[in-house]
């Protein structure tokens, strides 16, 4: 029998999994078949108007760069001229660059998002970024169009810049052959359905710290997500660690905390950023299917469905969640079929049911029988049964079979985020978890509101709407 081994793998790679009845031999058939099944991997151009466009290199992202706008000018305002110089480049891709910078007026630091409009795609990004305001999304502070020398039109929009991301905290922990503590990836996740998470070797104390910060993460994610889908109607459609921004974070290492940033100790919040991709799903309305970064697709993506939901969100935040628990993906793989096949390999073979929730087109393949992987042996971890079940709930074939971020923001795994006595590791409290506004609860029934909000969050938030 082969032993586990949850490296990146992919079909033929040195990746297996214990416990398949002959593994082998129907793990490459699987591969080999599925290859029949032509799932489109690559973005086709002439129906993609979705999608957003490539950005030219170099435009006004060089250090020292000074960029010059004006803001106001609007119900009675005055207009005032800000300039702001380019410090260095922070993210880069389709979607455009993102700049560092800093306000020459008053100091302050934002990050310049500077996106190419090209008439052939849609961009909504602006129009959706106006509509957002919650604390566990990134905040627009205004906006101003840009053109070149050869009359290119920018659009560039001025962030609240937030320094780490839940990628490069990742990674840190994993280069000391660490995983990020549970109390973190419950934190993260709750706020954004958030996402940073360390699992100690074992249990015990460090263990049941570890248990926690991972709920903390896992609690952020959630809570934007419940904001996005509920309250706006929004499809974010490329959840992934890159697109969690942590204001503030303590790398713990032999149970000491090490500063990872200069920035305002007292906060440990996320924040959920890069809208490009986000749409607001309207039922009976194709989409583009090639959409979300590869690892954190949902199945019914790589199946070429078109009219799927914000539940596409809930299994990209399983991703998230399954990889902060484990240090690394749970499905890489290099193209669709590769990846279906990591899936296939975790959760079994889905059942003709299944494949016609996800794409009713594919519902004569045949596939071979694999059996579910227990998630005690994928993980390879004493894990709370509330975890393990909550990855069950983001983990179904069928999308409307899984849990909503409402829903997992007040399942159980959350439950030691809302007891008053959980401190995070340098002895201060969780920053603000239960502060929701009216518009997030408004279409909640009463019971569940009574079990998202703890008891001693509904007093400390009826004294400050007294106070205010």
């Amino acid at each position: 029998m082969a032993s586990a081994s949850l490296g990146h793998g992919g079909i033929g790679s040195s990746r297996t999994v214990n416990g398949f009845k002959g593994s082998s031999s129907s793990i490459d058939w699987l591969g080999r078949e599925m290859l029949e099944m032509k799932l489109r991997d690559k973005v086709d151009h002439d129906d993609d108007r979705d999608s957003e466009p490539d950005i030219i290199d170099g435009v006004g992202a060089e250090a020292g760069h000074i960029i010059r706008t004006t803001i106001g000018g609007r119900n009675g305002q005055s207009k005032q001229a800000v300039s702001y110089i380019a410090e260095h480049v922070v993210g880069t891709g389709s979607f455009g660059v993102v700049v560092q910078a800093k306000c020459r007026e008053t100091g302050e630091i934002v990050a310049i998002k500077k996106v190419l409009q090209d008439k052939r795609y849609k961009n909504r990004e602006l129009q959706i970024m106006q509509m957002l305001d919650h604390p566990n999304v990134v905040a627009l502070k205004h906006c101003f169009f840009s053109t070149t020398d050869k009359e290119e039109l920018y659009l560039n929009l001025v962030l609240e810049f937030v320094p780490e991301t839940v990628n490069r905290i990742a990674r840190q922990y994993s280069r000391v052959n660490q995983r990020m503590p549970l109390l973190y990836v419950k934190l993260y996740t709750y706020q954004a359905y958030e996402s940073v998470a360390f699992l100690v070797k074992g249990l015990g104390y460090a263990g049941f710290l570890s248990l926690v910060r991972l709920a903390r993460s896992l609690l952020y994610i959630c809570r934007a997500l419940a904001y996005i889908h509920n309250c706006i109607g929004l499809c974010h459609r490329d959840i992934k660690p890159q697109n969690l921004l942590v204001r503030y974070f303590f790398f713990v290492v032999g149970g000491v905390d090490f500063c990872s940033s200069l920035v305002n100790p007292h906060t440990h919040q996320l924040k959920l950023c890069d809208f490009g991709s986000a749409k607001v799903l309207v039922k009976g309305e194709p989409n583009v299917s090639y959409i979300c970064s590869r690892y954190y697709r949902a199945p019914e993506l790589i199946f070429g469905a078109t009219e799927y939901t914000t539940a596409i969100d809930v299994w990209s935040t399983g991703c998230v969640m399954a990889e902060l628990l484990l240090g690394q993906p749970l499905f890489p793989g290099e193209s669709g079929v590769d990846q279906l096949v990591e899936i296939i390999k975790v959760l079994g073979t889905p059942t003709r049911e299944e494949i016609k929730c996800m794409n009713p087109n594919y519902t004569e393949f045949k596939f071979p029988q694999i059996k579910p992987h227990p998630w005690h042996k994928v993980f390879q971890k004493r894990l709370p049964p509330e975890a393990v079940d909550l990855v069950c709930r983001f983990f179904q074939y069928s999308p409307n079979l899984r849990c909503t971020a409402l829903e997992a923001c007040i399942h159980p795994f959350f439950d030691e985020l809302r007891d008053p006595s959980t401190r995070l590791p340098n002895g201060r409290p969780l920053p603000p978890l239960f502060n929701f506004k009216p518009q997030e609860l408004s279409a909640i029934p009463p019971d569940v509101v009574h079990r998202l909000v703890p008891d001693h969050a509904r007093k400390q938030n009826l004294f400050m709407a007294l106070s205010a």
